[in-house]
Formats: structure tokens, C-alpha cells, sequence
């Protein structure tokens, strides 16, 4: 039985996100995804009007269920300071596993993409924006409850969040949690 449109342009972009995060966006062509998805090659322009909308949407995607994941996490009933620690100890796990699924497409595609793609550079822009717009408001909880000595939450989250792209991408780099482990240490000495 075939799929409804809708379900199947959500096929397509779950086998993308699994294909990218392996491979990158560029040394993934459509020709991959669509065989890949059991889709017919001609139809792709069905579901997307180009590989920049599928890029964008693949993106969106990522973000709004990142943010599902993260959300309980940042917003529990814990100190502000509790919580970072273990959205930030979630993040060590997620990325140093091998499932597909977890793995940040911001420091998998960020580099890669914004150099290609203005619409993809936007939609990366808003999405970190709204992760770190999460992780301030961790921050000034843990200001408020005293457990966060912080006089710039913005800029904490903000130095926070690209510290463990960092930590991320070194992670990668070197094939090791020590970046993570680093990271951590460095996390819990900014909270103060």
C-alpha cells in the first residue's frame, strides 16, 4: 500500500538524516536518498521543490525534535544548575554513541552547509538560537534558586553551548569522550 504524501516526504527525510549524519550533505546525493527510501527518482520534486527546501526541511525537522528531547531535560524540577549538568551529560552520551538518530546535524552539517546554502544558514541560525534561548533560561533558574552565580546568562549560554560544539567536534576528531570529559569539567567551573 502506498504511503500518503506526507508520510512518505517524512520517509525521505528520516532516510536523509541517517544517510547525512553518516556521510555529510554534499557527498550524499538525491539519487542515494530516494533509492535508499524506495522512491522513485522523478519523484522527489513532488515532495520538495529543490535540494535547498529538502536541506531546510531536513534541518526544521532535526531542530523541532531536538528540542522535544532536550526540553524536559533543561525545564525539570531540579536547580538550573542540575539541569544543564544533565542536558550537558545527555549530550556527552548522545554524541560519543553510535546511533544515527541522536547525533547533532549542527556540528555534522553547520560547517558545511553555510557556505552553500543561506536559507540552510538561517534555519541553523534560528535553531541554535532556540537551544541556547533554552539553556538561558536554566541559567537564570539557577540564578534565581543559587545554585548559577552568573551576571551575563545569555553570554553563558552562549559560551556554554560553543564549548561543547567544540568538545563535539573534537570528539570526533580524536575519536575519544575526553573532549566531553573536559567539557564537563569546564561546564561546572562556568556555573561557578
Amino acid at each position: 500500500m502506498k504511503k500518503p504524501a506526507n508520510e512518505m516526504r517524512e520517509h525521505i527525510l528520516d532516510v536523509a538524516r541517517a544517510l547525512m549524519t553518516q556521510k555529510g550533505y554534499t557527498a550524499v546525493g538525491l539519487n542515494e536518498v530516494l533509492s535508499t527510501a524506495g522512491v522513485p527518482k522523478g519523484s522527489f520534486y513532488y515532495y520538495f521543490k529543490s535540494k535547498e527546501e529538502f536541506g531546510q526541511a531536513l534541518l526544521d525537522e532535526y531542530f523541532e525534535e531536538y528540542l522535544s528531547r532536550i526540553r524536559p531535560i533543561l525545564k525539570q524540577q531540579a536547580s538550573g544548575a542540575e539541569s544543564l549538568l544533565k542536558y550537558f551529560q545527555y549530550w556527552s552520551e548522545t554524541q560519543h554513541d553510535d546511533s544515527v538518530d541522536n547525533k547533532c546535524l549542527v556540528v555534522k552539517l553547520g560547517a558545511e552547509v553555510c557556505d552553500l546554502s543561506e536559507v540552510m544558514r538561517q534555519v541553523l541560525e534560528k535553531g541554535t538560537a532556540r537551544i541556547i534561548s533554552l539553556i538561558t533560561d536554566s541559567i537564570e533558574r539557577g540564578v534565581e534558586d543559587g545554585s548559577i552565580v552568573t551576571s551575563d546568562s545569555v553570554a553563558l549560554a552562549e559560551s556554554m553551548y560553543q564549548l561543547w560544539l567544540g568538545a563535539s567536534l573534537m570528539a570526533k576528531v580524536n575519536r575519544s569522550t575526553q573532549p566531553f570529559l573536559s567539557a564537563l569539567t569546564m561546564t561546572k567551573s562556568l556555573l561557578g
